[in-house]
């Protein structure tokens, strides 16, 4: 069940404890007041005194620079084995926005262009059909589109394309005929039937890996050499990639699932699957502040570490509602122990921008109209409020997806960013 800030309050019975810092790093700003960090050092710190996360790193950053960069707890519960501000987390869906990012590059350079069938790019799209049900002898129904999918489709998630976590009906198609999900490494997970019509409503899904294959299929290169090239090694993003090198391994947060009685247990690591998938939905591993980072770039229209990465008019383009009246709703979960109901800021309109989440309105935790964001599977978050000039990154790993308490960490996070600087 997602529940906003005040619920996640009252369900936490929050008596918070004085708390004590297991490991922390902290910049800031000259002449900038003490409080900051004493505000969000306590938000972070009494998560993690209480047990309810193993540990966490979060930042903050302005336009210019890093003004918060802290880490609490340990990497692996118990382990005792500290966080730090250069600890790696696999950051699942925060792929995206650097999908988003690369593809836009590709707009920019005329290889590419929003309102065009992908099926121009990437011939077999054509090939895509609409699921209508199954007919009597159990056979999927399927019909085509009304009209074809294009990578402004791909990158609001108005494709059709889904995820079988947050859409009950394709879930029981792909249990009832063994259909694969990407998640398999089967590429015939890509041309998975579509759920609705392209255009037609917003749901989360598959689509940002669709554009890593366009990445992939125009620049000749694979994603993660396309991103190394002209992301990461531009924005000096030096511990990022979907390949964990020995030394990155070396720093990597162990994740945690939290069950049905609210205890954490640690996931076994088996190392890192090969050959590694390179996806444009999820797949990257990254520390807090190499995402600052891309963050930054985002808040300079596109420029960062003395690189233009983007054109200003691009990131601009980016950061708008990109999607018309159509609105983000929850999405409803069909595996509980992988993620809960998911809705940011219920009660919130949000619309989707080119591969970010906006929010309409000013959030509860102080977070303005017109802010861009997203998360990742294991509880990590960013947001960038381009108003403010603030940016934030936490980064956790436990499982479900919006686990409360998690969430309520991170909320709380937020909320004191806000307040420090107001």
């Amino acid at each position: 069940m997602t529940m906003d800030r005040r619920d996640l309050l009252k369900a936490s019975g929050l008596s918070l404890l004085a708390s004590t810092a297991l490991a922390t790093q902290a910049f800031g700003q000259s002449g900038r007041s003490g409080s900051l960090k004493e505000m969000l050092d306590a938000a972070l710190s009494r998560p993690v005194q209480r047990g309810d996360i193993p540990g966490v790193v979060a930042g903050i950053t302005d336009k210019n620079q890093t003004t918060y960069l802290a880490a609490f707890g340990e990497r692996a519960l118990g382990k005792g084995v500290p966080m730090t501000a250069e600890s790696v987390f696999n950051i699942a869906s925060m792929t995206k926005a650097i999908t988003g990012a690369a593809g836009m590059q590709l707009v920019e350079q005329g290889k590419l262009e929003l309102d065009e069938p992908i099926s121009k790019y990437i011939p077999r799209a054509a090939e895509l059909r609409v699921f209508e049900g199954l007919d009597e002898k159990g056979e999927p129904r399927l019909r085509p589109p009304k009209r074809p999918v294009t990578l402004r489709h791909l990158m609001t998630h108005t494709s059709g394309m889904v995820y079988n976590q947050w859409d009950a009906d394709f879930d029981r198609f792909v249990k009832a005929k063994n259909v694969p999900v990407l998640a398999s490494g089967h590429n015939e997970a890509f041309y998975a039937p579509l759920m609705f019509d392209p255009g037609e409503r917003w749901e989360y899904g598959i689509a940002i890996d669709w554009i890593g294959l366009l990445v992939e299929k125009i620049s000749g290169k694979s994603l993660g050499t396309y991103m190394q090239e002209n992301i990461f090694s531009p924005l000096g993003m030096t511990s990022t990639g979907y390949r964990l090198t020995p030394d990155m391994e070396a720093r990597r947060v162990a994740t945690h699932q939290r069950g049905p009685d609210g205890k954490l247990t640690e996931v076994e690591w088996k190392g890192q699957p090969q050959p590694v998938r390179e996806l444009g939905g999820g797949g990257l591993s990254s520390t807090v502040g190499d995402y600052m980072q891309f963050v930054r770039m985002i808040l300079n229209g596109g420029s960062g570490s003395g690189k233009q990465v983007l054109k200003p008019e691009t990131v601009a383009l980016m950061g708008k509602n990109a999607m018309g009246d159509t609105r983000v709703v929850m999405l409803k979960t069909t595996n509980p122990a992988r993620s809960e109901d998911a809705e940011f800021f219920p009660g919130v309109p949000k619309s989707w921008g080119l591969t970010f989440m906006i929010n309409e309105q000013t959030a509860p935790t102080g977070r303005s109209a017109g802010s861009l964001a997203w998360a990742g599977l294991f509880n990590t978050f960013f947001w960038i409020d381009p108003s403010k000039g603030l940016g934030g990154v936490f980064m956790a790993q436990v499982l479900p997806f919006v686990d409360p308490k998690t969430l309520q960490a991170f909320h709380d996070f937020e909320t004191a960013a806000y307040q420090a600087s107001s």
